[in-house]
């Protein structure tokens, strides 16, 4: 691919593919994002979207295919992207306060007394969560919704590019849990950030998300529909929700649109029964694949048999 292609987004994964004991996982991926995106990623149970996000931020490395960031090639982690996990990845012998300076800690001066601005920083950024008040608690001290605030700021401590998000509040009561998605909103609005979340609630990625992706391994593509197509995951939904910066209110989860929005993409990614024909990846634009129901291709298909 011209480097121009990788350059022009902040995240591009280019023909991204993870198989294990045999199973294809992940079937050639191919998705960019740009900086200030706020990317959510939905798809059936078991179709790959944490293997995705384990790959971008480095923790698995996949069977083929690339990640790269700002033009470079990513292998190994680095403090270029940040990550949240639905289990709090956070010390349970630290407070609060080191919990966050913890990062700043293992890169230099694990004996020694913090630099005051990372200590301001820490304290900044937990104040932005909701968290300022709670500086010398433990974990064990804190609510799962406390503990998530704790674990953002923690992973913004470390200034990161793309802030990853796997499952971050599927844990959480429904109240908690609108309460952090408000909350990453505004950090989202706040810091310029870029982010990509991955959730198994589709009204939660429909409504966070400037843009929705969905993997699925219910399509059919140019390799046809016979039972030996060993197929895994692709995006068979990739729909922008709306522009970068735009502020959103819990109100619209009451719109017929954002309803409507939910049916197609359910559709769309989850309904075994209706698979898109997914065409292959046009590399003269970043985000142009197209994709078309079955009955539409299978027309062309039987002429070109003929």
């Amino acid at each position: 691919m011209p480097d121009r292609f990788r350059n022009s987004t902040l995240l591009h994964v280019e023909d991204l593919y993870q198989a294990f004991g045999g199973k294809v996982v992940l079937d050639n991926i191919d998705l960019s994002v740009a900086a200030g995106e706020l990317v959510t990623v939905v798809g059936p149970s078991g179709c790959g979207k944490s293997t995705l996000l384990r790959i971008i931020i480095g923790q698995d490395r996949p069977a083929g295919g690339q990640v790269w960031l700002d033009g470079h090639q990513l292998d190994t982690p680095n403090r270029e992207r940040g990550v949240v996990y639905q289990h709090y990845s956070l010390f349970p012998n630290l407070t609060v306060l080191d919990n966050v300076l913890a990062g700043h800690r293992l890169r230099g001066w694990p004996w020694q007394k913090p630099p005051a601005e990372a200590c301001e920083l820490a304290e900044h950024l937990l104040a932005k969560t909701g968290m300022d008040r709670h500086l010398e608690k433990y974990p064990h001290q804190l609510s799962g919704g406390q503990r998530q605030r704790v674990a953002i700021a923690q992973a913004l401590m470390q200034k990161p590019r793309i802030l990853c998000m796997d499952e971050p509040f599927s844990a959480l009561d429904p109240g908690t849990r609108e309460t952090m998605q408000l909350l990453l909103l505004e950090l989202w609005e706040a810091f310029g950030m870029t982010v990509f979340f991955v959730t198994h609630d589709l009204e939660e990625a429909v409504y966070l998300g400037t843009r929705l992706v969905a993997l699925s391994p219910y399509y059919t593509d140019d390799r046809g529909d016979g039972d030996g197509v060993n197929r895994g995951a692709r995006v068979v939904v990739d729909r922008s929700l709306r522009p970068i910066g735009t502020a959103v209110s819990p109100r619209i989860k009451t719109d017929q649109a954002f309803a409507q929005c939910i049916q197609e993409i359910r559709r769309d990614a989850f309904d075994p029964d209706h698979r898109q024909h997914v065409s292959t990846f046009d590399l003269s634009h970043p985000h142009s694949w197209v994709t078309f129901t079955a009955d539409e291709v299978r027309p062309a298909e039987s002429q070109a048999a003929e």
